[in-house]
């Protein structure tokens, strides 16, 4: 019964891979006769002894060649659920030994699945998770790192002391622990040594919850509590055809929409207040908006605007406020600025039952070198490359996950399927894309590792998309999963199964180069760039395309969106309404980042508040009741968006017209014969008599003019709409003979019913001889 004291050395020394080979209970023989030895390595306690309530017993444990290594033997038949009363420092405590609890919450089959990259629900399985073992509650943790030589649990529980909850290890390098009585809402890391012996204090990959910045140190989350409200919305979703209807997206920094004063009471679940403690890193007299106060402003006023979803900026946990989300630490925690876990999936169903969707940015192309992450996470280069030419991002300074390796794919991909999961976001727009799928991205000749065929293509990188997307969308139909990608590479937005890399969505990065910079020049200089406006519809159909004027177009210099445009504020606000109008009536789906909604001045600010106050003034008011009534148009008319990847969805009119920088086409509905017919004037010239042919003769109604006085605009127009005449031009028998505004986009359709009633009075007419 008595250890040899290198095994003990071992254990005091935190030094054994798996501490249950000599803590805990051990049932050996003595004289003949099955008798418990509990041992117990207790650091600082002065005694220690075995408690057993069902036996009403107490044992006294002995000190066993160190003094705080203790042991004991007991003569019963079972032991379960004994208790050690410990005293330290004058004080008793009693516990329930950590070590006498071998059930593991991960299976072999779990451990064999992560070890292929197979297991899509490895979140629940990895991590801190509250469970039930042998009718006592507590906390298991299991973290991956394969190369340490020992693992502990740290915590305000165990003073960060890496000698009081160390961990055993599974098969394919997994540690796990579980500890009794642990409470949700304990702040824990992974102390994680390597084969010298050094220590690396680490978040945990997998936690669901992390201290508020600069705090660094995981919390215990229960993410079962939250009862969701959203069962219809979540029914509908999954019957839906989104590239099919209507997508125009709220593109939002949660951190910098709203602040609050930093004494105002933070709005927290139970509807009490206490003094918030978030504060802005640049704004001390500001705080962070809670995702509950979120949800009582953001909502209500994205849905007035008529968006149809909202897409957030990273809300996974990053360091830095200045990173705006971008370089992540907590791939598995919504950020605390804004409040817990809960508190998030307060803000999505509130979201849904306000009829919007929740789109999330998501970032696995790259993570910040920050200590307590991912970086060097075991001692070794486990989540990245060794080789800085293929494991080091040289724009950002962050470093690239290593995508050939099972267990770091296995965490990517069931990070994202994690989101949708537990969170009922409705998609993902993966960041920078691009940088994943070439190996010299950013790179200077003889920086960079050709593939096994010798090219720049990151095969592994375009294989691990492919699972993701493939994977997203068999778990959950109806879902979004869009790109941000800049390059030629071909069939992004085409299924896996026809070898596409499986995302539904592209952002379109070529159109919205060349409309900036048509819009930038004087409209004078359009008519010699006619190509800008044109361009897009020659490889529309090779993708699906999502049109975004997006966060990276108003800052670093480029300024805000109404910064941008020629002239003066007139012919500025008169432009924004122009390109706003041409997206939205160009084949694809649509984003707009906030701030753009009310023509804000200043370039986006991460620190501060967008300039709310311009709303006080007519031309802001006037942009935003300009993009309001342009969503209402475009949400209620099918010809918009039914057919946005389809040729039968559009047709130019005339798009030749340079001299005069106006273009004109036709959107078609795939489930009628409704059509409208758009016109743009893209010089604050306007037109009188300007003929355009038009499908079928009848009564156009004009449906929406950017220039309406409404929206700050001279008000010229068609006076509500015009007839066809039989006058053949375009290869059309039909035109309208219309007013075109300044620097307007005019947007007509059939009216039928008026159409027919004046054929039917004219026939009646004609029949009575009058």
């Amino acid at each position: 019964m008595t250890l040899a004291l290198e095994q003990i050395d071992r254990i005091v020394g935190n030094k054994h891979h798996n501490p249950f080979e000599i803590l805990g209970p051990h049932q050996v023989q003595e004289n003949g006769k099955n008798v418990w030895v509990v041992r117990s390595y207790i650091p600082n306690a002065e005694s220690v002894s075995v408690i057993i309530p069902d036996a009403r017993q107490e044992h006294m444990m002995h000190s066993e060649h160190h003094p705080h290594f203790f042991s004991c033997t007991i003569d019963l038949p079972e032991l379960s659920n004994y208790q050690l009363k410990i005293t330290e420092g004058g004080h008793e405590r009693v516990i329930y030994d950590p070590y006498a609890f071998t059930s593991p919450l991960l299976s072999d089959f779990d451990i064999h699945l992560f070890a292929e990259g197979n297991h899509h629900r490895i979140y629940e399985k990895l991590g801190a998770h509250p469970i039930e073992i042998e009718g006592i509650e507590g906390v298991y943790f299991a973290v991956w790192a394969p190369n340490a030589r020992n693992v502990s649990v740290i915590g305000d529980f165990n003073y960060w002391d890496g000698r009081k909850h160390q961990m055993a290890r599974r098969e394919n390098g997994i540690w796990e622990l579980f500890i009794p009585e642990l409470k949700v809402g304990a702040s824990y890391k992974y102390e994680i040594k390597n084969q010298d012996g050094h220590p690396y204090e680490k978040t945990d990959p997998y936690g669901f919850y992390q201290e508020p910045r600069p705090k660094t140190a995981s919390i215990v989350a229960d993410l079962s509590v939250h009862q969701w409200q959203d069962e219809d919305w979540m029914e509908k979703r999954r019957h839906s055809d989104l590239l099919r209807q209507p997508i125009s997206v709220y593109e939002c920094h949660l951190g910098s929409w709203l602040h609050a004063a930093a004494n105002e009471p933070a709005q927290l679940p139970d509807g009490n207040t206490s003094p918030a403690v978030i504060v802005s890193d640049y704004n001390p007299g500001a705080r962070f908006l809670t995702y509950r106060e979120l949800a009582d402003k953001l909502i209500p006023y994205v849905q007035n605007l008529g968006f149809t979803h909202i897409e957030l900026l990273p809300v996974s946990e990053h360091p830095f406020d200045g990173s705006w989300g971008y370089q992540v630490t907590g791939y598995y925690a919504p950020t605390s600025r804004h409040g817990s876990p809960e508190d998030f999936m307060y803000f999505v169903d509130r979201c849904h039952q306000a009829g919007i969707g929740v789109l999330v940015d998501w970032v696995p192309g790259h993570f910040p070198k920050d200590g307590h992450g991912l970086p060097f996470f075991d001692g070794t280069h486990l989540y990245e490359h060794a080789d800085p030419r293929k494991g080091e991002h040289k724009e950002w300074g962050t470093l690239i996950f290593n995508y050939g390796r099972n267990e770091v794919r296995n965490f990517l991909y069931a990070n994202a399927l994690f989101w949708f999961d537990k969170y009922h976001i409705d998609g993902i727009r993966v960041d920078a894309v691009s940088s994943m799928l070439y190996l010299d991205y950013c790179r200077e000749p003889g920086e960079w590792v050709a593939n096994q065929y010798g090219g720049r293509e990151n095969i592994e990188a375009a294989d691990f998309l492919r699972q993701t997307n493939h994977l997203i969308f068999s778990y959950f139909p109806g879902a979004l999963s869009i790109a941000e990608e800049s390059t030629a590479w071909p069939m992004v937005s085409a299924p896996t199964y026809l070898g596409g890399l499986g995302f539904n969505l592209k952002w379109n990065m070529g159109w919205m180069h060349d409309m900036l910079d048509y819009f930038e020049m004087d409209p004078w200089f359009r008519q010699f760039h006619q190509n800008n406006v044109t361009f897009s519809m020659w490889y529309n159909h090779s993708e699906n395309f999502m049109l975004a004027l997006s966060h990276d177009e108003v800052v670093h210099g480029k300024s805000n969106m109404i910064g941008k445009m020629p002239g003066d504020e007139w012919q500025k606000l008169a432009n924004m309404r122009c390109l706003y109008a041409y997206m939205f009536t160009h084949p694809g789906k649509k984003t707009l980042f906030m701030g753009m909604e009310f023509a804000q001045w200043n370039e986006w600010n991460v620190w501060a508040d967008l300039e709310w106050h311009l709303l006080q003034y007519a031309p802001h008011q006037q942009m935003s009741q300009f993009i309001t009534d342009l969503n209402y148009v475009y949400r209620h008319e099918p010809a918009l968006y039914s057919q946005d990847f389809e040729e039968a969805g559009f047709e130019w009119i005339d798009c030749t017209d340079s001299r005069h920088s106006v273009v004109s086409f036709i959107r078609r509905d795939k489930h009628s014969n409704d059509c409208v017919i758009v016109v743009c004037n893209f010089t604050p010239q306007p037109h009188a008599h300007y003929r355009i042919g038009v499908p079928e003769h009848g009564f156009y109604h004009e449906l929406f003019n950017s220039d309406a006085r409404k929206y700050g605009g001279s008000n010229m127009g068609n006076l509500g709409g015009k007839w066809a005449d039989e006058w053949s031009i375009h290869n059309r028998k039909f035109s309208l003979d219309l007013c075109i505004p300044p620097l307007g986009v005019s947007i007509f359709k059939l009216d039928r019913e008026r159409t027919a009633a004046a054929y039917e009075w004219r026939d009646n007419n004609a029949i009575e001889g009058t």
